[in-house]
């Protein structure tokens, strides 16, 4: 009997899918680019944020001086700008509060007399000696010989600001003289001028300036001691109220002569 055989064409045979499988190599797709405008923002992210930060910083400087002139008009500054400038650049920092009613009544009145005559005339800015300033400006054969900055401009200055000649600070500190002019009485703006002033390199306000310069309190200042004070205002750097020189000694005088007849110009610091 003969073998049975098995058809030459029946074979095993791997599955048609598997080979057809194995025949078209699988290819990954190509990544999409992301869509440019996603890439665009992506990109100015950074620049945005450091922009909103300077939006908000710039909004801080703005609302500091405005806020504080409310709070200040009840609360004693605990310090000023120029007392953390000076810290920084080695000097110490000698202050100590007192009201109005603790010092001579004949400091706030040579301090006027000597720096700003009309104080209680003007609503924070002298636009008369400004216009005086602006006049010897426009002067080609003379340089300005004279300043139009109030005890509220140097207020504002002391407070908020800085020092020095940059135009730019005068025009922030006249609006900030006038604003804080408006919120405070003509006594509180003496009354805080004179307590945070520099009268001696790191000495500030009447009461340290009292002790620093004739060892007494700034209740029993004399006259001449406080026209010696008002006379070093300018420059209080170089100039020694307690030791003066020979021209601050002749400033002096010329305040005392002024403080003769200020009382009709002084109401404003009655109570």
């Amino acid at each position: 009997m003969a073998e049975e055989t098995q058809p030459a064409a029946v074979q095993t045979a791997e599955p048609f899918h598997a080979v057809e499988a194995e025949a078209a190599p699988s290819v990954d797709p190509e990544p999409e680019p992301p869509p440019p405008m996603r890439r665009s923002l992506k990109n100015r992210l950074p620049k945005n944020r450091w922009l909103r930060w300077g939006v908000y910083l710039l909004g801080f400087l703005v609302a500091w001086p405005i806020v504080m002139t409310l709070v200040y008009a009840v609360v004693p500054p605990p310090f000023s700008n120029i007392m953390l400038l000076r810290a920084l650049s080695g000097n110490g920092i000698d202050k100590q509060w007192v009201s109005l009613d603790d010092m001579s009544p004949a400091l706030p009145r040579a301090v006027i007399s000597s720096e700003d005559a009309r104080f209680c005339e003007h609503n924070g800015v002298d636009w008369i000696e400004f216009q005086g300033v602006i006049e010897d400006a426009m002067d080609k054969d003379e340089a300005p010989v004279r300043g139009a900055s109030t005890i509220p401009m140097q207020t504002a200055k002391n407070l908020f600001l800085w020092d020095g000649r940059l135009a730019i600070r005068k025009l922030i500190e006249m609006p900030l003289a006038l604003w804080m002019d408006f919120v405070w009485s003509k006594r509180r703006m003496i009354e805080i001028y004179l307590n945070i002033v520099e009268w001696a390199p790191g000495v500030y306000g009447a009461e340290a300036a009292a002790q620093h310069h004739f060892r007494k309190s700034a209740k029993k200042l004399t006259k001449k001691e406080a026209a010696l004070l008002a006379a070093v205002l300018p420059n209080p750097i170089k100039r020694n109220a307690g030791k003066p020189s020979k021209g601050v000694r002749g400033v002096a005088n010329r305040i005392l002569i002024r403080m003769a007849g200020m009382g009709p110009y002084l109401t404003c610091l009655e109570r």
